[in-house]
C-alpha cells in the first residue's frame, strides 16, 4: 500500500464520517444551538488579548458587547426568542459594560466613557422595566388599582359612618 493510496483512504473515511454525521443531523443541531460560539468566542478572545497586553484596553468596549449579545442569544435558544422582547435592553447594557471596562483597566481612567457607561446601564435598566412592566406588568398595575379602589371603597365606608 503506497503512502497516496492510504492518505486518500483516510480523507475518504472522514469524508464519509462527516457526511454521514451530516444525514443524522449533527450539524443542523449544533448549527442551530451553539452558532453564538461564533459571537462568544471573540468577545472572550479579545479580553484574553488585552489581559496578555497584547491590545490596548478600547478592545474591551467590543469584547464585551460581543461577549453580552452571546449570553442573550444562548439564553434565547434555550428559553425561546420571544424573550428578546424583553431582553434587548441588555444589547444597550453590553455597550455599558464595555466602555466601564474601557474607563477601569485605561491608564488615566477617563472619565467621559464612565459617564457614558453610567448613562446607558440607567437607560438600559429603565428600558428592561418598562418592557417588564408593559409584558407582565400591566396585570401588577391592574392588581394595584384593584387593590386601592377596594382599600378606598372599604375605609371610605367605615369613616363616613
Amino acid at each position: 500500500m503506497s503512502k497516496n493510496q492510504y492518505t486518500i483512504g483516510i480523507v475518504f473515511l472522514i469524508a464519509g464520517a462527516v457526511i454521514l454525521l451530516g444525514k443524522m443531523g449533527l450539524f443542523t443541531f449544533i448549527g442551530t444551538n451553539f452558532w453564538p460560539l461564533f459571537v462568544l468566542i471573540p468577545g472572550i478572545l479579545l479580553h484574553v488579548l488585552f489581559f496578555g497586553r497584547l491590545l490596548p484596553a478600547a478592545v474591551l468596549v467590543p469584547g464585551a458587547i460581543l461577549t453580552i449579545n452571546a449570553l442573550i442569544f444562548f439564553f434565547c435558544i434555550a428559553f425561546g426568542w420571544s424573550n428578546m422582547q424583553y431582553l434587548w435592553p441588555f444589547i444597550i447594557f453590553g455597550v455599558a459594560v464595555g466602555l466601564y471596562e474601557y474607563h477601569l483597566f485605561e491608564t488615566g481612567h477617563p472619565k467621559q466613557p464612565l459617564t457614558i457607561a453610567i448613562i446607558l446601564a440607567l437607560a438600559s435598566a429603565a428600558f428592561f422595566i418598562m418592557m417588564i412592566l408593559w409584558g407582565w406588568g400591566i396585570y401588577l398595575i391592574a392588581a394595584l388599582l384593584i387593590a386601592a379602589g377596594a382599600w378606598m371603597v372599604t375605609v371610605g365606608k367605615k369613616t363616613r359612618w
